[in-house]
Formats: structure tokens, C-alpha cells, sequence
């Protein structure tokens, strides 16, 4: 009986050890920065802060424009949380959000012109 129940026991412990190993979660908040193709624009999300910062790197008459997308544990979809826009001015726009631990943030950066090479660049999930 107890040879059973110790075979039982090894295999719930392998499925579980196997299910934690195998499962990919999201990174870790760090600084990160995702660049348009054409030197056109980049979005930074600066961890200490949690300041987001996007820049429109080319005169070209087309601004950039950063978006944030939160999903929880609980939601299937993305929902967007913030947005920063950056053109027809000097320097870069920035705009602060508290990025938690409560769920999956993802950021999109696109350029405001139309061309299917640069597009919008899209960054690895993350969270706090």
C-alpha cells in the first residue's frame, strides 16, 4: 500500500517539476528599448520610474507614436493603458506608469507614415 501511494506521489512531483521548468513567464521590468527600422523612432521603457519615453528620430514629417498594453492573470485580451505621442517638436515626449506585478505589460512602438517595412515593432511581455 505504501509503495502505491509513494509511486503516486513521485509522479504528481515530476508533472509538477516538468510544468514549473517547461512554462515560460514574462521578464523581469528592466530598461528596454525597441528601435524602428529607417532610424525613424524608438520607444524606451525606463524601469526606475517607470517612465516611458518616445522619440521621433527622423524629419520626415511623420511623428512616432508609443503605446503600453496591460493584460491581468485573469483577462484573455489586451487592454491599452497608455500612449505617448512624439513629432513636430524637439526632444522626446515621456509619461510615467506604474508598471506592477499583477499582470503582463507589452509595449508597441509605430511609426505615423505608412510603409509595411517599418511598421510597428512590438516588445517581449513583462512585468515588475
Amino acid at each position: 500500500m505504501s509503495k502505491s501511494w509513494f509511486t503516486r506521489a513521485a509522479v504528481v512531483g515530476s508533472v509538477a517539476v516538468a510544468t514549473i521548468v517547461g512554462s515560460s513567464g514574462a521578464a523581469i521590468a528592466s530598461d528596454e528599448t525597441l528601435t524602428l527600422s529607417g532610424g525613424r523612432g524608438a520607444m524606451t521603457f525606463i524601469d526606475d520610474g517607470d517612465v516611458f519615453k518616445v522619440c521621433d528620430t527622423r524629419a520626415d514629417g511623420h511623428g512616432v507614436t508609443g503605446e503600453l498594453f496591460y493584460r491581468s492573470w485573469l483577462e484573455p485580451t489586451n487592454r491599452l493603458v497608455l500612449t505617448v505621442d512624439d513629432g513636430g517638436d524637439s526632444g522626446c515626449d515621456k509619461a510615467g506608469y506604474n508598471v506592477g506585478n499583477d499582470g503582463y505589460y507589452q509595449m508597441r512602438v509605430c511609426w505615423d507614415g505608412w510603409d509595411p517595412i517599418v511598421s510597428c515593432q512590438w516588445s517581449e511581455e513583462f512585468n515588475e
